[in-house]
């Protein structure tokens, strides 16, 4: 497989012959407001430029998969810039329906044996924060690729590290986990995804992935740098497992 990085959570997946995106955030720099009620509100998002033009992050894509409809996984630009027949995946009806007022025609709902062109699409669980926030931020999921002729691919979504986590990566034993941790947050509420100490769990409970870690320093509430967490990974002896790609970046594994 190949995985490339593009900001944020949006990745570029190529995997047993099939090319995905995975939710793309497409603005250009600056075009939106910051998240309310939390850092840097001086700033707006994106905060950094794509680090390639739309129309390459979206050639030759062969299916997009949406894991949840927040502003910073699936945006207008994405809309605007996506053939509308597109094949494109979702976490449940309510996102499907969602998508399809946009104007989207081929859009599938994710299950637990989802197949696509012979690749296994596995829904996996998620939780976007810990206690009362997660009445706000709503629904979320992850995805496992699966294939004969693949490592198997856990893309683990906006989620802390909490059960359900341990148990996709007991069940589906991923050899390359990709994770959210930016440790986002708002004023009040706590983590939103992943923290380095939660980063370290998925370590400590696969330790033999390869883990890479996206949605880092790309919208404003972000609260733990790139620069932090390979520190701590140096820390905790996990910096040989541990890859935190640039914008743009990426990797054959």
């Amino acid at each position: 497989m190949n995985i490339q990085h593009i900001r944020n959570a949006t990745l570029v997946v190529d995997y047993a012959g099939k090319k995905f995106l995975v939710d793309p955030f497409l603005a250009e720099k600056g075009t939106l407001p910051p998240f309310p009620n939390s850092a840097r509100q001086d700033q707006n998002n994106p905060l950094v430029s794509l680090p390639t033009s739309i129309e390459e992050v979206i050639r030759g894509v062969d299916a997009v998969i949406v894991t949840h409809t927040h502003l910073d996984h699936w945006d207008d630009a994405a809309k605007d810039a996506l053939p509308k027949d597109i094949k494109l995946f979702t976490q449940n009806q309510a996102d499907k329906e969602e998508i399809g007022n946009a104007g989207f025609t081929n859009i599938e709902v994710l299950t637990e044996d989802t197949v696509f062109e012979g690749i296994q699409l596995i829904k996996t669980k998620g939780e976007h924060g810990r206690g009362e926030i997660l009445e706000i931020t709503g629904s979320v999921c992850g995805v496992v690729f699966k294939h004969q002729e693949e490592k198997t691919l856990y893309v683990a979504g906006d989620t802390v590290w909490y059960e359900e986590v341990e148990k996709t990566l007991h069940t589906h034993k991923p050899e390359v986990i990709v994770v959210n941790a930016g440790d986002n947050q708002f004023l009040e509420g706590g983590s939103l995804v992943m923290d380095e100490e939660d980063v370290l769990k998925v370590h400590q409970t696969a330790p033999d992935a390869k883990i890479i870690s996206v949605h880092m320093e790309a919208v404003n509430h972000w609260a733990l740098s790139r620069q932090e967490l390979k520190d701590y990974a140096e820390e905790k002896g996990m910096s040989d497992n541990l890859l935190v790609p640039d914008d743009g970046e990426q990797y054959s594994l």
